[in-house]
């Protein structure tokens, strides 16, 4: 156990060093979401009252950018598995004692650390613009975005498993990148939409992480909270579960 711990730390520490030195990432996933906030919401708040957020559009849409922040870092994390591999970093770590299991989880909490800080970040930025923060649903926000990030850096991690290629890897993510985003919900109420759309709006888990984060920081829900945080949880567990099969079967 004491070995598998030190494997993770060290395996997470690589990670966090690898973002600090990265300051363009940083800034990068921090300033985009701020970006589409101000530009798209100021946009469709000169028309929409959004009525779900007690008539500010902006306050309404924020909880979806914090959520955007988690998909974009936490996916596109899976991109270092690719180039650990062409750099044989990743051999020499899947040769190593440890388990594949333990080298799965120690890139997950590395990339889950990345993702968070980034959001957390501008949560804290959120406090500024106005969006009616309480210590109760700073704390809760917090976990709700721990336990998003824990699923898609699995996923990330999963994709990055099977590609060969940076390019790859960025055509099959951007597949997954934007629908995750533009389906949760981020951008508008849940009701009323067309059928068709609302069925792939229920697919997707990060509308729950976006409703239950909406629920915690504006008090507006379309599912409940607790509905919101077990679909959540059993998205990581599976994912999780596929990751760690998936790094067992992965070529060196």
């Amino acid at each position: 156990m004491k070995r598998n711990l030190k494997a993770i730390y060290a395996l997470w520490y690589r990670e966090y060093r690898v973002f600090l030195a990265e300051k363009s990432r940083v800034v990068s996933s921090v300033f985009l979401p701020l970006f589409w906030y101000f530009i798209f919401g100021g946009g469709i708040s000169s028309f929409s009252s959004a009525e779900a957020a007690g008539g500010n559009y902006k306050h309404f849409i924020f909880p979806g950018f914090l959520a955007m922040t988690i998909i974009f870092t936490a996916m596109f994390n899976g991109a270092y598995i690719v180039w650990d591999k062409k750099i044989d970093f990743l051999k020499e770590v899947l040769i190593a004692p440890p388990s594949r299991t333990v080298v799965f989880i120690g890139k997950v909490v590395g990339g889950m650390t990345d993702a968070l800080i980034q959001a957390y970040f501008l949560m804290f930025i959120g406090i500024f613009l106005g969006i009616p923060f309480t210590f109760k649903s700073i704390l809760l926000s917090m976990v709700i975005m721990f336990i998003l990030a824990a699923g898609l850096v699995s996923l990330g991690l999963i994709i990055g498993s099977f590609m060969e290629s940076l390019e790859g890897f960025s055509v099959i993510s951007s597949f997954i990148v934007y629908p995750l985003f533009l389906l949760s919900g981020a951008l508008y109420p849940l009701d009323n939409l067309p059928k068709w759309m609302n069925t792939l709006v229920h697919l997707d888990p990060a509308t729950y992480a976006v409703d239950a984060l909406r629920h915690v920081i504006l008090g507006v829900s379309s599912m409940g909270l607790f509905f919101d945080l077990s679909v959540i949880i059993s998205f990581d567990i599976v994912l999780v579960i596929i990751g760690t099969w998936a790094f067992s079967r992965m070529k060196l």
